[in-house]
């Protein structure tokens, strides 16, 4: 009996995203759209390698060899992070792994791909905007026009819950509880939901935006001018803008790049600041793990300044004692 013919690239890529990632996983739409981007500039690769299309590609053209050098060119040629370059191979793996279980033939092929290792990054020092220039930012959008009360009302919203930018975006008016005590549910990753609270003031520029522009429950709260809803790149471009005007008063914003994602960063380092406990903090961000959020502790250094002087002044060290130096001694330890 002949062996059974291994589907096509189109079949299994279409089963993999459509009937495994969507039904079976259930994976959000942003999983989803991360992993399209993914295949979409790894075939596009591949075809231009071997000098054909990318329907003619099959599975067999994409081995080991083929993934590495895609890896290699996302960080050499389209210079991106470790971090994004270890995306792209998530969503790579997990086609081979899933094409593993359901294709004995290309088990050897899958496995010499899913034996590929992600890379370590290194870890960067959280960047965070102090008090003043959080204020500077919002301060800046013309409150005399409906898209200046958006801005400013999606710019306090990010602030006060940390909230993701997309997370943010997806609101509707049935995720708010405005009435004491107020509060937003959010959709993070992984579908999991959260509850954040609200300040009396962000209920209130909620409860306005509302009131200007009556919606049914199921619509976003941020729209754009056309009343579809506001991208994520729109307010980018938007708080480029507001950064801008607001370096002026406040140079050290100069300093920064200035990302909606760095709003969350402020919330989580001054809720540090502020005492609040860090599993409460975890809760409140969405964080899968206590270790996440235990970097924002790591943070700010005037936390640390106050937490270094409630040590015990008996526990300190005391004076240094006198000693004489020995030249020699001094001599060889600068050679070493």
């Amino acid at each position: 009996m002949a062996a059974k013919a291994t589907p096509s690239l189109h079949k299994l890529l279409y089963s993999f995203f459509h009937e495994w990632l969507s039904e079976q996983r259930n994976a959000s739409h942003r999983t989803v759209t991360s992993y399209r981007d993914a295949w979409r500039l790894f075939l596009g690769f591949v075809a231009e390698r071997l000098h054909t299309k990318v329907t003619s590609l099959s599975l067999a053209d994409l081995n080991d060899a083929q993934v590495a050098a895609f890896l290699q060119h996302l960080e050499k040629t389209r210079r991106v992070s470790i971090v994004t370059r270890n995306c792209r191979l998530a969503a790579l793996r997990s086609f081979f792994g899933y094409v593993s279980t359901r294709e004995p033939a290309a088990t050897r092929q899958c496995s010499e791909v899913l034996q590929i290792p992600f890379k370590k990054a290194p870890q960067r020092s959280i960047r965070y905007l102090d008090s003043a220039e959080v204020a500077a930012i919002l301060s800046q959008p013309d409150l005399g026009t409906a898209e200046g009360q958006r801005d400013h009302t999606l710019l306090a919203l990010l602030y006060n819950t940390g909230a993701r930018i997309q997370e943010a975006l997806d609101l509707r008016s049935k995720d708010l509880h405005l009435k004491s005590p107020a509060h937003v549910t959010l959709m993070g990753k992984g579908r999991k939901e959260r509850i954040a609270p609200l300040w009396k003031e962000t209920a209130e520029l909620l409860t306005a935006l509302l009131r200007r522009t009556p919606r049914h429950p199921d619509v976003p709260l941020f729209t754009n001018r056309y009343g579809e809803p506001l991208t994520a790149s729109g307010f980018r471009f938007r708080l480029r803008q507001y950064v801008g005007s607001a370096i002026k008063k406040t140079p050290t914003l100069s300093q920064k790049r200035v990302t909606p994602h760095l709003f969350r960063h402020s919330t989580a380092v001054h809720l540090v600041a502020a005492g609040v406990d860090i599993t409460v903090i975890r809760s409140w961000l969405g964080h899968a793990s206590l270790d996440t959020t235990s970097h924002y502790a790591q943070a700010n250094l005037e936390t640390k300044r106050k937490a270094l002087e409630q040590v015990d002044a008996k526990s300190r060290p005391g004076k240094p004692p006198r000693w004489k130096r020995d030249a020699d001694l001094m001599a060889w330890l600068d050679s070493l």
